[in-house]
């Protein structure tokens, strides 16, 4: 598994009326692969996996891997309360010919140290697929410290690390005592850059559902060492990315990809559409950033 790229979190698409809209989700699938994406991650915060019903969750997986047919890593999200049920999903991702798994700690139960490693563990020795653990203490409330992942280390299909504690140096601080055990990938759009600077290999994306050129170019400019070239596009979209980081990302990054002409706005209930001052203000965000957007 090659865990170097870009991966975008992509979002589920609906039809008004809720249903599934798989036309609109696979011309979303072309336009991030024609952009040069490394990889594509289904079921998480943005894909609101947590409103799909468990055939659903099964027919995105299942279609996304026929569709992708190899082109890129499919990465299946696990976030579960119960370890049976992420067990369920770690054998069904094997089955439907997924490449990997991300997957965070517990979902509603506010586990210890011991239990947060228990649960990965048996969730890693389940598998033959490669992991990534999804360390987002910030909106899930459970800190995956240096010393859990120096027990995770004997589990040798938990291999990256989605970067989320909003704290740039703990890249710096893994590499310092794992080396290149675990490959780091930033999972916050606003620090991007900078833990691509510091180390980090990888980038778990969200505005790139909307925008996967410039996040791309970004990305391969670093690796490029033309840093100010990244910086100059950094800059224009950095008012962007910071939608990624409010609680409606997923109303918000939904509202740039129908304004890109590759996605809709529909997400399922309880989500509701914007509306009122706070459409027109994510709204102007969005039609500033197409109006400057930069020339590739």
């Amino acid at each position: 598994m090659n865990w170097k790229g870009v991966f975008p979190a992509v979002t589920t698409k609906f039809h008004a009326d809720g249903i599934l809209d798989m036309d609109l989700f696979f011309k979303n699938l072309d336009f991030q692969l024609e952009s040069g994406v490394h990889g594509i991650i289904l079921g998480g915060t943005l894909g609101e996996s947590s409103v799909l019903s468990q055939e659903e969750k099964i027919t995105l997986t299942g279609e996304t891997v026929k569709y992708i047919n190899g082109r890129v890593p499919v990465i299946l999200n696990i976030a579960e309360g119960a370890t049976q049920d992420a067990l369920f999903w770690a054998k069904k991702a094997e089955e439907l010919g997924a490449s990997g798994l991300m997957i965070l700690p517990p979902m509603r139960y506010a586990a210890d140290a011991r239990e947060v490693v228990t649960y990965f563990k048996t969730v890693a020795n389940s598998t033959k697929l490669p992991m990534m653990i999804y360390n987002n203490p910030v909106d899930y409330k459970t800190l995956v410290t240096i010393d859990m992942f120096g027990e995770l280390a004997a589990c040798e299909n938990i291999q990256a690390i989605k970067e989320s504690t909003r704290d740039i140096s703990n890249v710096t601080r893994m590499i310092n005592r794992f080396g290149d055990r675990f490959q780091i990938l930033c999972g916050v759009d606003t620090l991007a850059m900078e833990e691509l600077l510091m180390g980090a290999v990888g980038w778990v994306a969200g505005l790139v559902c909307a925008f996967p050129k410039e996040t791309v170019a970004v990305y391969n400019l670093v690796q490029e060492g033309k840093i100010e070239e990244a910086r100059e596009i950094y800059r224009w979209f950095l008012p962007l990315l910071e939608l990624d980081i409010h609680p409606k990302l997923v109303q918000y990054i939904k509202l740039a990809e129908q304004h890109c002409g590759i996605g809709s706005e529909h997400v399922r209930a309880p989500r509701l559409t914007l509306i009122g001052e706070e459409r027109e203000r994510i709204e102007k965000i969005i039609t500033e950033g197409l109006a400057k957007r930069p020339k590739l």
